[in-house]
């Protein structure tokens, strides 16, 4: 690890969060799908890796999905998913093969509202391939397979190490708020009817708990 990374966290809190990391990636294999929907986030990278799955033939429709947030607002102001989409068609992807859905607020309404336009589209797929940020695959599948159980799902991300992700995003403290926020939900929103649940080792529970004693609580929600 780089003198600039260590400047914002410590050692032992750099191998925490690693270990969230690699818990928070479901290590699926991409393969060929019906669909694919592009999660959208603050993150372009997403809209990247889709793309190349796409260019990769693993999928001949793919559905760009998200409105905005306070975290997305500045950086995408015409949307999360119409700036995915614009991204993707630089990049190769022919405008035939995007759908849009430019009104979800959080993860349930990504899946919900993509499925509609998935509909309304004519397809019900049997198999649908998720595109995330690499530490949302978990809470992204967990989501998926509660409010559309009847599809396989596979989850796939960026393929970037942590010390990659942590570059490009260029904010140690953010990437682990966002990293501890995240493993938050995976564990609250079963309770709450958002997700399945998903087994959290304990040695990633230590890690969560020690990150939330060291003050990486801006991404957390209130009970």
């Amino acid at each position: 690890m780089s003198d600039h990374q260590r400047k914002t966290i410590t050692e032992q809190q750099w191998h925490q969060a690693k270990m969230i990391w690699d818990h928070h990636q479901m290590h699926h294999t991409p393969r060929p799908v019906d669909v694919a929907i592009g999660l959208g986030s603050h993150d372009l990278g997403v809209a990247t890796a889709t793309a190349e799955l796409y260019q990769a033939g693993l999928f001949p429709t793919l559905v760009f999905t998200g409105g905005n947030s306070p975290t997305t607002r500045v950086r995408f102001p015409r949307g999360e998913a119409v700036h995915y989409r614009e991204h993707a068609i630089n990049l190769g992807v022919p405008e035939s093969a995007i759908l849009l859905e430019p009104n979800a607020a959080n993860t349930g309404q990504n899946i919900t509202l993509s499925r509609q336009v998935l509909a309304d589209a004519g397809l019900t797929p049997a198999t649908v391939l998720l595109v995330s940020k690499p530490y949302m695959e978990r809470r992204s599948y967990a989501t998926a397979r509660k409010l559309w159980p009847e599809v396989e799902i596979v989850c796939a991300s960026e393929p970037l190490e942590f010390d990659d992700y942590l570059k490009s995003i260029g904010d140690e403290k953010l990437v682990v708020d966002m990293l501890v926020g995240d493993l938050q939900r995976v564990i609250e929103y079963p309770k709450l009817g958002f997700a399945i649940e998903q087994d959290v080792p304990e040695d990633v529970h230590a890690a969560y708990t020690a990150l939330i004693r060291d003050g990486f609580t801006s991404r957390l929600i209130t009970p």
